[in-house]
């Protein structure tokens, strides 16, 4: 797991509020509980094969995105940092998330973290996918720092984190759903537009994200603060006015990539 990345989905929401000084949230799942990933995932794509080839020729048609308003896209959604998150779903949810205001979506977030690094961890290490800027060459919209370029590809933390994000919050907004689900979406495809991930990377990790929360939903403590967080939402969105110019973010959410 690429360092930046798990301090950055550690601190998703903790900056703010009560969870301040939240530094190991006691997780749902005891690790026994987790559906092991490294045998549901299919493996990632071994070279000379179709996917293998798929993953290559997207990698290069997309970095004609370079300096594109959807490369400026894949840049902001490279931060992982709690507000920055937060940020990024506002147009889509309609509302914009503040820690303060819902503690028990912070909590949430805060304790399914560790459930979510030990299966994107235990993928990675099986897998021990290339990134595709080691494969072949190309512009990436973030610099490769050696940390970034020793850190396996498949399946995207990214991909994984955002899109378990989006599933809980289509939950507890459930009128929502469809643009949540669809700027979760965007949000994992900003590592193939970046170059810092496969396509068959983002996609498994829609599907692990699915597998963690799908297991989450065995606790009865997940069960009450997801219930809890609908009824904070629903409150916070009540009383704030809906976002503005969001246009060009959902015109961005809705390009076609690859």
């Amino acid at each position: 797991m690429h360092k930046a990345l798990s301090l950055g989905i550690g601190l998703l929401f903790v900056c703010g509020g009560a969870w301040a000084d939240a530094q190991k949230p006691q997780a749902y799942l005891d690790p026994a509980s987790i559906p092991d990933t490294t045998v549901i995932l299919p493996h990632a794509p071994a070279k000379g094969t179709a996917r293998y080839e798929a993953d290559r020729k997207i990698f290069l048609r997309t970095r004609k995105l370079k300096d594109s308003a959807r490369w400026t896209m894949a840049q902001n959604d490279n931060d992982y940092s709690g507000a920055a998150l937060a940020k990024d779903f506002t147009c889509a949810l309609g509302v914009a998330i503040d820690p303060a205001a819902e503690p028990h979506l912070a909590q949430l977030v805060s304790r399914m973290t560790p459930n979510l690094l030990k299966a994107m961890s235990d993928a990675k290490d099986f897998n021990k996918r290339k990134r595709p800027f080691l494969i072949d060459k190309g512009a990436t919209c973030v610099p490769i720092t050696p940390d970034l370029a020793k850190s396996y590809d498949y399946p995207s933390g990214h991909s994984t984190f955002s899109w378990t994000l989006g599933l809980i919050l289509a939950e507890i907004a459930p009128d929502r759903a469809t643009q949540i689900l669809a700027r979760a979406r965007a949000y994992g495809e900003s590592r193939v537009v970046c170059g810092v991930h496969n396509a068959s990377a983002v996609d498994a990790g829609r599907t692990e994200a699915s597998i963690i929360v799908a297991a989450l939903h065995s606790s009865a403590e997940f069960r009450a603060d997801l219930d809890a967080a609908r009824t904070e939402l629903a409150a916070s969105r009540a009383k704030a006015a809906p976002p503005a110019n969001c246009d060009a973010e959902n015109a961005l959410v809705a390009q076609p990539l690859y």
